[in-house]
């Protein structure tokens, strides 16, 4: 089994849904992350907004700088527990358009996996093979 804890970001950038929406897309472009957790004070998770959630924003002809990111969020966040298998993570990748997952631990925010955390892991297992391979 190869372990959620040992490949998943616990430096996450998270924001609130009332989180001004033009703060968020700073934090995006600042942090140079495709997408950002959305929490409330308990640090559950209650949405995720995406790159792709907020190029809605173009669409808006108001370009409303009083929207947060609740008017843009995705609500319905699939999400994994820290003691699943993250050979699961990659199933899922490769099933779904989705680029990253929150991590849970007791129903709170503990860390993220992303499909470049997946390719790491491929990249450096791949040389560790190397190694013991021609020794």
């Amino acid at each position: 089994m190869l372990s959620i804890q040992s490949i998943m970001s616990t430096n996450i950038h998270t924001v609130s849904a009332k989180t001004p929406i033009y703060e968020a897309l700073d934090l995006l472009s600042k942090n140079k992350v495709s997408g950002l957790p959305v929490v409330d004070e308990h640090e559950s998770i209650v949405g995720i907004l995406t790159e792709k959630d907020v190029l809605r924003i173009l669409l808006d002809k108001n370009l409303d700088i009083k929207n947060n990111v609740e008017d843009y969020m995705t609500v319905d966040v699939i999400s994994f527990n820290e003691n699943d298998d993250a050979i699961d993570i990659c199933k899922f990748f490769i099933r779904n358009h989705i680029r990253r997952v929150p991590i849970t631990k007791d129903g709170k925010l503990v860390g993220i996996v992303s499909r470049a955390d997946i390719v790491n892991v491929i990249l450096e297992a791949k040389s560790k093979m190397s190694d013991f391979r021609f020794v």
